[in-house]
């Protein structure tokens, strides 16, 4: 007995020399998924028996790749029985190379079944990729989802046709549709001493306004500059923006809060965060008529209690937050802002600025406000909304982001 026990602890002693240890994965691409409704859904009607077509550009390359599915939001399981990934020869087409064609597998298996609420991560696909890559990824949908997840503001264009032709070359008389649906990322091997940059923010950082298929947001811009400028430290930019998001309530998707864990500490190899949030909760408020000084005080204060969550839960993670000025709207059609609104965006950006709580501030009030009526966009970088930026504002975000502000992840 006295044997046996001693041949089983030296057994439990000794373990194989470890093999080298597989690179962690970072993000390279990202969106922020929300429930599709209305408009922006898929026809239920057309997707059993349905191929749909999505291509996104990737910021980090790699020897290979896997894909993040997402059912966030859906009522039942999702069933795809075919997804395929391959380079795609333009944006805006659905053709693509059929030499880079291959199966995305799950568990090894081409069928996945996804919970309802849940992101489901693909086995790794062996497909190189330069940075900056157009993929084409395609699914085939046995059955519509019983409650649709995606994302409306993709400014990109996806196709769906009838019948099994994910791995068709190109997709002729496809329907054309600027959303996309059931994808919430592209990971690849994390270079040495590369990691992500998570955009946490509403339309301006989801890019309204920019060109369809034209990849220029501002973090289309500023992934071309951390590529080019931080070689020993390579960026993946993950765009994690929401058009019409807000901090405290729920709008188009959900509040700030309450999508920072999935959207932010979730994110692989996410090592700093640039937090534009705040103009959709400033302009709500008197949207409907002015409301008492009283109200006014309250939201900023509650707003600056917000800020501090994420500082806090970032932190917690080791993750670098990085706040933004909110740019002026004084312009806005939509928002029709009075001095008191105005007051709270002042008070806000000082806070930003002043308080030291954030790991550095970009500001983009000072970089885009037009000098001569401060409370409002320059000319030059407005969309003509009075809100967004055009691409030519989008540029010069990026471009007045400060070098090395990520440093010290």
């Amino acid at each position: 007995m006295r044997l046996a026990i001693l041949c089983s602890l030296s057994a439990l002693a000794w373990s194989p020399p470890p093999a080298a240890a597989a690179a962690p994965w970072v993000g390279s691409w990202a969106t922020a998924t929300q429930p599709v409704q209305g408009r922006d859904a898929l026809e239920a009607a057309s997707l059993p028996n349905a191929t749909l077509r999505q291509v996104v550009r990737i910021s980090l390359g790699g020897e290979r790749l896997r894909i993040r599915l997402s059912n966030a939001f859906g009522a039942a399981p999702l069933h795809l029985d075919s997804v395929r990934v391959a380079r795609a020869l333009q944006p805006g087409a659905a053709r693509i190379d059929p030499a880079t064609d291959t199966a995305v597998l799950f568990d090894g298996k081409a069928e996945v079944w996804i919970p309802p609420g849940a992101e489901y991560l693909s086995d790794p696909v062996p497909l190189a990729v330069p940075a900056f890559s157009d993929l084409a990824i395609s699914f085939h949908y046995l059955g519509a989802p019983d409650r649709q997840t995606g994302h409306p503001g993709s400014r990109a264009k996806s196709f769906e046709v009838a019948g099994d032709a994910a791995s068709a070359a190109d997709l002729p008389g496809a329907r054309v549709i600027e959303h996309w649906y059931q994808l919430a990322g592209v990971d690849v091997p994390a270079p040495p001493g590369g990691a992500a940059l998570v955009a946490f923010g509403d339309s301006i950082t989801d890019g309204h306004a920019s060109t369809t298929d034209g990849n220029d947001r501002w973090t289309d811009f500023l992934a071309h500059r951390l590529v080019a400028g931080s070689p020993a430290h390579p960026w993946g930019m993950l765009n994690l923006g929401i058009g019409g998001n807000r901090i405290l309530m729920d709008g188009i998707g959900p509040n700030a809060l309450a999508r920072f864990d999935r959207d932010v500490l979730a994110e692989p190899g996410a090592a700093a965060v640039l937090v534009l949030e705040g103009v959709n909760d400033l302009g709500g408020l008197a949207i409907k008529g002015e409301v008492p000084q009283a109200a006014h005080d309250a939201l900023v204060a509650r707003l600056i209690g917000a800020y501090r969550q994420m500082i806090a839960r970032g932190h917690q993670r080791g993750i670098r937050m990085i706040g933004a000025t909110i740019l002026p709207y004084g312009g806005s059609g939509y928002y029709h802002p009075g001095a008191r609104s105005e007051a709270d965006r002042i008070k806000l950006n000082e806070w930003i600025r002043e308080s030291g709580e954030f790991d550095g501030v970009v500001d983009w009030d000072a970089a885009l406000r037009d000098p001569k009526n401060p409370s409002r966009l320059n000319p030059a970088y407005d969309c003509g909304d009075g809100l967004h930026p055009s691409p030519a504002g989008y540029r010069r975000m990026a471009e007045t982001v400060p070098p090395g502000l990520f440093a010290g992840r």
